[in-house]
């Protein structure tokens, strides 16, 4: 099972004080906060990609390229990489470049983005996402795994003899996670492939994502890469600590009234109730993340938002000290003491695991 972080990278107004970070200010903070996750003892940090503000990772493999230089042992991965929008030519370029220079500890999430007005932006129509995101993946798939490379499609000119380069690091592409909100045919495009399918379950109550999860599971089975309990699914949510429960709530209810993504609309406590968003105690955050297996079944990555909404960087820090020191031993001894037999492992590079 691996633990990790991942941000979205806004640039918010902190509701408490007023102050809005610079965008130089919001960049090194993530740097900071991903270092941190290291030094906590989490697995993996994720960054989103964004072309719109007020969100800053726009070059999401030019920070990770950063943050692997400063780091030994984390997984660097995406939140999302735009399938729908960017070249796969140029997603596979540039992860199997990053692969090698963080020694395989690369993997990446494919998605086809929510802000419509991106699309344009990219000179693509966002009617066609769902078709770009299925034809953009067949060919970054093909282009990882063949040398020389004929491909014919609707949405890019063809391509005749072509080799991606550098080619992926010991021949092995990167791990690629399929993630929806909403998309049955991204849930269905991942177990196809017998890739992973990350449920941005964040925002919507989880009987949604159970439909999703459990149509991944059916196509995995399906399609021949082993039983529906051996697909490899990884879930979200975010979480705000205080040791006591009471004072978790009243810190944070300014920051949640506030946000772009939750605020002006149900209130706090109809939001935790009804998604994984968890504020309380580390004990409440570790009852409440060990119920996803009950709904899920058992999976292999739990991510965290934890800089969401103009939470100071200093409160960031202070909540992954918490989340390293109490509530991640515990989560990895109960998920892995509640493992059934035969559930798929994590997801490594096997340059990483040698290395294990």
């Amino acid at each position: 099972m691996q633990f990790g972080i991942y941000s979205v990278g806004d640039v918010t107004r902190d509701p408490t004080n007023g102050r809005t970070p610079s965008e130089h200010q919001r960049i090194k903070a993530m740097v900071a906060i991903a270092q941190k996750a290291e030094e906590v003892g989490l697995d993996v940090f994720a960054t989103g990609e964004h072309h719109n503000p007020p969100h800053v990772p726009s070059s999401p493999t030019t920070m990770l390229g950063y943050i692997a230089a400063r780091t030994e042992r984390l997984i660097l991965s995406t939140a999302v990489t735009l399938i729908t929008t960017q070249d796969p030519v140029k997603i596979a370029e540039d992860f199997a470049m990053l692969q090698h220079l963080a020694d395989g500890r690369v993997d990446l999430t494919l998605g086809r983005g929510n802000t419509a007005p991106v699309y344009p932006w990219f000179g693509k129509d966002i009617r066609h996402g769902i078709r770009l995101a299925l034809e953009n993946y067949e060919l970054l798939h093909r282009l990882w795994r063949e040398e020389e490379l004929d491909w014919q499609g609707r949405f890019r000119t063809p391509l005749q003899g072509f080799t991606a380069t550098p080619r992926p690091l010991d021949g092995v592409p990167p791990f690629v996670w399929h993630g929806s909100i909403r998309s049955p045919e991204i849930a269905a495009q991942a177990g196809y492939y017998g890739d992973g399918f990350f449920a941005s379950n964040i925002l919507w109550p989880k009987h949604h994502f159970q439909q999703l999860i459990g149509l991944y599971r059916e196509q995995f089975a399906e399609h021949g890469h082993g039983t529906a309990e051996q697909a490899v699914v990884g879930l979200g949510g975010q979480v705000f600590m205080r040791r006591r429960s009471q004072d978790a709530v009243r810190e944070f209810r300014p920051y949640f009234d506030n946000a772009p993504v939750y605020g002006h609309g149900p209130s706090l406590e109809q939001f935790m109730d009804e998604t994984p968003l968890t504020v309380g105690s580390p004990d409440q955050v570790i009852e409440k993340t060990l119920k996803f297996r009950e709904y899920f079944g058992d999976y292999q990555r739990q991510m965290f938002i934890m800089d969401h909404a103009g939470l100071p960087l200093k409160t960031v820090l202070e909540q992954l000290d918490l989340l390293g020191e109490e509530v991640l031993p515990v989560l990895r001894a109960e998920f892995a003491a509640r493992r059934a037999p035969g559930v798929a492992a994590a997801p490594v590079h096997p340059a990483v695991a040698g290395r294990a």
